[in-house]
């Protein structure tokens, strides 16, 4: 997704939920009764669904609308699983004390 998009661009996770749940263009394309190139342009951010296919992708995914799709940029994945440079790394728990027997 580039950043030079309208001002009315809707952001998805589409291409995301369809690998964590290994479903492809052409399964979701048949479940929601779009051609698998629509799947592709929504993917992209060629094309912005209607309320009506929004609400049906998201639901395909069982997830709410929100968490598919969004007006703004979604945050990278591998941006918030990378600790910050100037954290230091934490300590290992402490051995529990042993017990007297």
């Amino acid at each position: 997704m580039s950043a030079d998009r309208s001002p009315d661009a809707v952001y998805n996770r589409i291409a995301l939920l369809r690998a964590e749940q290994g479903v492809t263009r052409r399964e979701l394309a048949d479940a929601l009764g779009v051609h698998y190139q629509t799947v592709g342009y929504l993917e992209r951010g060629e094309y912005n669904p209607s309320l009506h296919l929004a609400l049906r992708i998201a639901e395909f995914f069982g997830l709410p609308v929100e968490v598919v799709f969004s007006t703004r940029p979604f945050p990278r994945i591998s941006d918030a699983a990378r600790p910050a440079a100037a954290d230091p790394p934490a300590d290992p728990p402490a051995d529990p004390p042993a017990v007297a027997g």
